[in-house]
């Protein structure tokens, strides 16, 4: 029995890829990298770290969403190994939010969901909600084949502080 061509046509259909999805690739490189932690960033009383690390990315779902799996080791300023942090990013464009969105999770059980937007060689992305503390991670594509990456937080509403801040390179 052939089904009615206006009933297959009425189920909703995957999301076409579109122009925000490449112009969100340029981001999300596989990368190496090495920087900084401040003291304080990983909350009080916390000393300031070095930290080296990488990570990888790959498209699912025909390119509508981008998955990145990062690692990073942390070192005190002596260079005594403090931890190794994970993290598991996914991140796309939301055409009914009409904005970028990311979730992350991490090796510590964080798991947040996020809004972002490009302006030109900057992507941004800020926790969604107002938790006790937010998070801004920014990108730089500016300054080619570099990628700069920063890590911010505001704490109950405060000015935003720097937590770390990378130099990265294409793995």
């Amino acid at each position: 029995m052939a089904v009615p061509a206006e009933r297959v046509a009425a189920v909703p259909h995957p999301i076409e890829v579109g122009q925000e999805m490449e112009a969100l690739k340029r981001f999300h490189p596989d990368v190496t990298w090495t920087g900084t932690i401040e003291a304080g960033g990983m909350g009080p009383g916390t000393p300031a770290m070095t930290a080296n690390g990488g990570g990888t990315t790959e498209l699912i779902q025909d390119g509508r969403w981008i998955v990145g799996n990062y690692w990073q080791d942390q070192f005190l300023t002596d260079g005594t190994f403090v931890l190794r942090w994970q993290l598991h990013w996914v991140a796309g464009w939301d055409p009914s939010a009409g904005e970028y969105r990311a979730t992350v999770a991490d090796n510590y059980g964080h798991a947040l969901v996020l809004r972002g937007e490009i302006d030109g060689d900057i992507l941004t992305f800020e926790s969604l909600g107002d938790p006790p503390v937010r998070l801004r991670m920014t990108w730089d594509v500016g300054d080619p084949p570099s990628l700069r990456w920063r890590n911010e937080m505001s704490v109950q509403g405060a000015p935003w502080t720097l937590v770390e801040e990378y130099d990265c390179r294409a793995a």
